[in-house]
């Protein structure tokens, strides 16, 4: 294999990503599929590594598949606005938001049940009873 291409193991290591996953973006067509060399392996750029490595990003961020597409796309163009790339940051951000508001309701429903919990027996536990129908 030529210096200037990896193998999907390489490209997996180098982005921390399974190769299952790799193949998956492939077929989804977040990630173009590669040429193949003679001995009909996958030879992945360092245009590869680089839009795989995007992805990883803005998976460890959160953001969606479609989201992940769409920035993909927008990102094509490096001559257009960013109006639509900061649309779609925004709505994650919203998002976030909304997941960080459940959660401290939820912290908050879950600190109160532990604080009635007296410790005795299960027969008088708070805790039970909160979460019994």
């Amino acid at each position: 294999m030529q210096a200037d291409h990896l193998a999907i193991g390489d490209l997996g290591r180098q982005t921390d990503t399974k190769v299952e996953t790799i193949r998956y973006y492939e077929r989804i067509g977040l990630l173009s599929a590669p040429a193949r060399t003679p001995g009909n392996y996958r030879a992945y750029t360092t245009d590869h590594l680089n839009r795989l490595s995007f992805i990883r990003r803005a998976r460890d961020l959160g953001f969606s598949l479609d989201q992940i597409r769409a920035l993909l796309d927008l990102s094509d163009d490096r001559t257009r606005s960013c109006d639509a790339i900061d649309a779609i940051a925004k709505q994650h951000l919203a998002e976030v938001d909304r997941k960080i508001a459940d959660l401290k309701a939820l912290r908050h429903e879950l600190n109160h049940m532990i604080t009635q919990c007296s410790c005795g027996t299960v027969a008088d536990c708070r805790i039970i009873e909160a979460l019994s129908p």
